[in-house]
């Protein structure tokens, strides 16, 4: 009798700290505004063409049905023309920033020296034909911009 009943004992044992694990902290969870954290990446209504469109839809649904229709996709098309608008502009910010790097310097200046004299100017003195004069060259011009 006495070890029947020490089963029971363990098995209730067992069966409340399990249950009690199961249980998710009371601060833990979901937030308690999704999808308003202004501290969370892509999300503020500026740069979300989601959430633009959204906007444009509330304050202006005639100017919104004149640019996109009145069909049931037409959010679907403001979504899509936005976020490409938004990768456009920042493709070409990303590139006016960039403006001369490194690559487009050596370029340049290959197709100003000439192959021979930029391989003779670039190339290693264990590469008999210069083939990794390109790749020295870009090397130290990307550490002079750092630098």
């Amino acid at each position: 009798m006495a070890a029947r009943t020490l089963i029971v004992i363990a098995a209730v044992l067992t069966l409340s700290v399990s249950a009690a694990l199961a249980v998710p902290p009371a601060d833990k969870g979901k937030p308690e505004s999704p999808g308003n954290s202004q501290s969370a990446p892509g999300q503020q209504a500026d740069k979300n063409a989601a959430k633009k469109c959204k906007a444009l839809r509330k304050n202006d649904p005639a100017g919104f049905a004149a640019l996109y229709g009145t069909r049931p996709n037409a959010y679907g098309k403001c979504v899509s023309a936005t976020a490409k608008k938004s990768e456009a502009e920042e493709d070409a910010a990303d590139a006016a920033e960039a403006g001369e790097n490194a690559a487009k310097k050596c370029k340049q200046e290959r197709d100003q020296l000439g192959l021979v004299e930029f391989k003779k100017r670039y190339a290693p003195p264990n590469h008999p034909n210069g083939a990794n004069a390109f790749g020295k060259c870009v090397s130290k011009l990307a550490k002079q911009q750092t630098s």
